[in-house]
């Protein structure tokens, strides 16, 4: 028997509308990076970068910078906000030694961390250059590096064109081997006279009472935790890390200072993973796998987003209070001043180690003609393998994207602290997502649509308080980035507490090219397109410029804790090792993803019950 399907609208409307004008309040879509590093950072100087702030900015304003690797980067065109997000800790040491006056400049135990002859000498250099660091505190370069942020975000801050943050980055390790790494934004130039580092405190519970007592000062900042994903399920654990159980003052605390999550970058991406949602075909996407034996629930669970709000909504509903009600947004962590978000043009993540395709892992070394000839080599001599093979397993992400008023700090930044914020995996595909019981049965054509769902719903970030009659609808929006590919699906991510149970599905909700979406299986079929792996060049005639629906959630129970996020998937396109691969003429890399579908992620909105 042939299935049932419903036709969900999907269909091209006024593109515009979704960038409406600040005048009519209904917001523009922007688009920045939170996450950059410079040679105020010890791990890019010791990587080869040499760029400073006013160098990342303007390779934001879309000017070109030299890469550590020699040669010259550049945007496709300019980002709309930027942050230099140098580490807290041992900030502008080295640079500070650059100086003939220093007095360490021409001492010879620090000239390794200067300019190493080679990639093995580089990554000696940075393995001891905490210790080194340690022996050598230079509290004067701190502050000097500190000062200099601060005025290069000023200095580049121009309102309407390029929304510069003055930041940086607490870099911590805590329990050991955990990342607890977060990015701290300020709102304006009213910062502190130093950040908060791990020589501080390890402990990020410690710098959000740094961050209260800011507040209590009128200096206003939040913190954006990363890669999640590679802290050994302590970002989001059900426990405080001291082992005391939650209370609602932690959560409180912990929402007002973490509003955000950094959910992809170089170092993978973080919603989900294929042990926590195993009904969810596509996450697998960019995923740093552990080994086998490493790759345990233990070890996963507490390290994704989607699992964190399952977490929250079970101690919403258990406890009445929710410590993981954050947005999304995505980053690139580039040590080199700046990044390349298409995967035609990766440039790596950490200066000379990474800069080029070989040191990558994504092209055989040198001499060698294809990955067998590296593997019979291998066998005989393990110093022969292909360097640095990590990085062949991380991704070309990513980037932040807002809804606010006008490209200012105040706008931008109050946009953060709202939650309405999406991540792209790179591509500036521009996603909108409303809630409310009061959308007509028909609005899709209205020019007034974005207007209204403000007016009688919720964006993403936002509750949607259960009413006593009625079901909720979603107004669930994707326009595809002119410069990537076309759009092949958009999805909604629903999480709820179902007997006391976190459960989960996804729901395909629009399709591309005007097909259906199949009732029973709520997935799109596949609309066809391809990838030419000669080439990489895909279907230009498959896929669609813009999808729209207004979708019910056909499981909707107004007495259950849910979440419900977007999801907008591109058609099918070659991953940065397979661009690399091709320009060099060798075959891509065995085990590595040949090909990649690129996506956009909403912020949830929650629907609290009665």
């Amino acid at each position: 028997m042939a299935r049932r399907v419903h036709r969900i609208a999907a269909l091209t409307v006024c593109v515009s509308c979704a960038t409406a004008s600040a005048a009519s309040g209904q917001r523009n879509a922007y688009f920045g990076d939170l996450h950059i590093h410079t040679r105020y950072s010890f791990d890019a100087f010791v990587f080869g970068t040499r760029a400073s702030p006013d160098d990342a900015y303007s390779y934001a304003r879309g000017e070109a910078i030299k890469h550590p690797a020699g040669y010259r980067i550049q945007l496709d065109r300019p980002l709309d906000f930027y942050a230099v997000t140098d580490h807290g800790m041992y900030l502008g040491a080295f640079s500070a030694m650059t100086d003939p006056a220093h007095p360490l400049h021409g001492a010879s135990e620090s000239r390794r961390f200067f300019d190493p002859k080679d990639v093995d000498e580089r990554r000696a250099a940075f393995r001891s250059a905490g210790a080194f660091l340690r022996e050598h505190p230079d509290p004067g370069a701190s502050r000097s590096a500190w000062r200099e942020i601060i005025e290069s975000a000023e200095r580049n801050y121009e309102p309407g064109k390029l929304t510069t943050f003055v930041a940086y980055e607490f870099t911590s390790s805590y329990p050991p081997g955990a990342n607890q790494h977060r990015n701290v934004i300020f709102r304006g130039a009213n910062v502190p006279d130093q950040p908060f580092s791990r020589l501080d405190s390890p402990n990020p519970e410690d710098l959000w009472d740094w961050l209260e007592g800011l507040r209590a000062r009128g200096i206003e900042a939040l913190a954006i935790p990363h890669n999640s994903n590679q802290s050994d399920g302590y970002r989001f654990a059900r426990q405080k890390l001291s082992g005391e159980r939650f209370d609602e003052a932690y959560a409180r605390l912990r929402m007002r200072n973490e509003p955000l999550v950094e959910m992809t970058q170089v170092k993978g991406t973080s919603e989900t993973h294929p042990l926590l949602s195993p009904n969810d075909e596509w996450a697998d996407f960019e995923i740093i796998l552990l080994t086998p034996e490493e790759s345990t629930l233990d070890r996963i669970r507490g390290g994704y987003v989607r699992d964190a709000y399952l977490a929250g909504l079970e101690f919403e509903e258990r406890e009445g209070f929710n410590p993981y009600r954050f947005g999304m947004i995505g980053a690139s962590d580039s040590h080199n001043a700046g990044a390349s978000y298409e995967e035609s043009s990766h440039i790596g993540k950490v200066g000379f180690l990474d800069g080029m395709p070989v040191g990558r892992g994504s092209v055989p070394p040198e001499g060698a003609t294809s990955w067998k000839d590296v593997e019979e080599a291998s066998e005989s001599d393990a110093t022969s393998r292909p360097p640095q093979e990590m990085f062949s397993t991380w991704g070309a992400s990513g980037l932040a994207g807002v809804w606010a008023e006008e490209n200012t700090r105040e706008s931008i930044y109050d946009a953060f602290r709202r939650k309405e914020t999406f991540a792209t995996t790179g591509p500036r595909i521009r996603v909108r997502f409303f809630a409310s019981y009061g959308f007509d049965d028909d609005p899709l054509q209205d020019v007034e649509l974005v207007a209204k769902a403000y007016e009688h719903g919720v964006p993403m970030g936002g509750d949607l308080p259960a009413r006593h009659s009625g079901v909720p609808r979603f107004l669930v929006w994707a326009v595809q980035d002119p410069e990537s590919a076309k759009l092949q699906r958009v999805q909604v991510i629903k999480g709820w507490i179902e007997d006391g149970q976190p459960q989960e599905r996804v729901y395909d909700v629009a399709c591309s090219d005007g097909l259906d979406v199949d009732y029973e299986t709520h997935r799109c079929p596949d609309n066809g397109a391809q990838v030419d792996l000669a080439d990489c060049s895909v279907s230009a005639d498959v896929g669609s410029t813009e999808l729209m629906t207004l979708w019910t959630d056909p499981d909707f129970d107004r007495s259950q804790h849910a979440f419900y996020y977007l999801r907008a998937l591109e058609n099918p396109t070659c991953r940065w090792s397979t661009w690399d691969a091709i320009r060099a003429g060798t075959p891509p890399r065995p085990g590595l993803a040949l090909t990649l579908q690129e996506r956009a992620y909403s912020s949830p909105i929650w629907s609290v019950p009665n």
